[in-house]
């Protein structure tokens, strides 16, 4: 008890890491709720590492450098976020590592949380969940932020569709780390353009260390609300899914990660059979149609709940366009792993490239 008392009596020094590129529409609101935030300014430095943004997020980040002393301007010529991360993390002093996104803001309180439960719980990586936000107030954001905070949506996303209570996760949203964990496991997968986060903290968690959502813990992220950039988004976050395959050895995915390639692959696989073997196109109906029975159900408990018939139709368009440009998105990710020599030396075994 006294020991915890002394812990809950020390304030640890926080680097926060903000990784960036071309986020001018977005940097302004999340560097405003990190500055404002209500942890002690004395004990808080912040990196600001720059993809060599080229729309007006270097110039908005620096007034808030000179505004601020504690917030540092960086230059991450590799733009890619892990390079960003591992260059903040070089730069960092702090006992806690804070990484947040130039894509959300944060609660008042956000870092103080952090702080209190790495002390209350001991552990290596707290996050917390994100309220996801529509960036345009149309019907079609709306349903945009509807399917992206669904179970049926992102699967079993605890940051993204919510929980009560403190667990223990294998990943988490951001996350506020020891300083120590980059020594045990090394730093970020500088080859992972996307897929960084999860493939770190599976092998925090092969390392024996804890990773815990805490619901207190909230920011806020301001999805992408028109259609091209959702699927782009989509396409590309299913590819980086299955390309991890290529640089790790840590099995770099769950299995919700791998439902959409199911779906899409089965689909696509039973309609080209089809075309030799005509008794394959009752599987790509029966796939087709128990798809289409769950999309209509919650579409329309969605609609419901929301008291909008609108978006009955609209919430299975989404739903689909969600499942299948992440699921062709892999597929692709999928043929370039197996065409790969790099994934086959690691599935016989040989060492990590990180």
């Amino acid at each position: 008890m006294r020991e915890r008392e002394r812990q809950s009596r020390f304030i640890p020094f926080v680097s926060v890491i903000m990784p960036c590129r071309n986020e001018a529409r977005f940097i302004a609101d999340s560097l405003r709720s990190i500055v404002n935030s209500n942890f002690s300014k004395d004990k808080l430095e912040v990196w600001v590492v720059d993809g060599m943004s080229e729309d007006g997020t270097r110039d908005i980040a620096g007034q808030f450098a000179r505004e601020y002393p504690f917030v540092h301007l960086v230059d991450n010529p590799r733009k890619i976020t892990p390079c960003a991360l591992n260059i903040g993390i070089r730069h960092a002093k702090g006992e806690l590592i804070a990484w947040v996104s130039s894509h959300n803001t944060y609660a008042p309180d956000y870092l103080s949380q952090c702080v209190k439960y790495s002390q209350e719980y001991g552990a290596d990586n707290v996050g917390g969940g994100i309220i996801t936000e529509p960036t345009d107030d149309t019907l079609l954001a709306r349903a945009i932020v509807l399917a992206l905070s669904h179970k049926f949506g992102v699967g079993s996303s605890v940051f993204r569709t919510g929980a009560d209570k403190p667990q223990r996760v294998d990943t988490v949203f951001g996350g506020c780390y020891k300083r120590e964990v980059f020594e045990k496991v090394g730093m970020f997968n500088e080859q992972l353009v996307r897929g960084q986060d999860m493939e770190f903290n599976l092998r925090l968690k092969k390392a024996g260390l804890k990773t815990l959502l805490i619901p207190d813990i909230k920011s806020r992220y301001y999805a992408r609300s028109d259609l091209p950039s959702f699927l782009r988004h989509n396409f590309s976050n299913g590819m980086w899914a299955l390309l991890p395959f290529k640089y790790t050895t840590v099995i770099p995915v769950s299995l919700r990660h791998l439902i959409p390639l199911a779906f899409v692959g089965s689909l696509l696989g039973a309609l080209v059979l089809g075309l030799f073997l005509p008794v394959a196109l009752a599987g790509a109906v029966f796939i087709a149609g128990a798809y289409s029975l769950a999309n209509v159900f919650f579409s329309s408990q969605i609609a419901l709940r929301g008291r909008d018939l609108r978006l009955v139709p609209l919430m299975q368009f989404i739903f689909f366009t969600l499942h299948f440009s992440y699921g062709l998105g892999s597929l692709s990710g999928a043929v370039q792993c197996l065409f790969s020599f790099q994934f086959w030396k690691n599935i016989f075994g040989a060492d990590c490239v990180a």
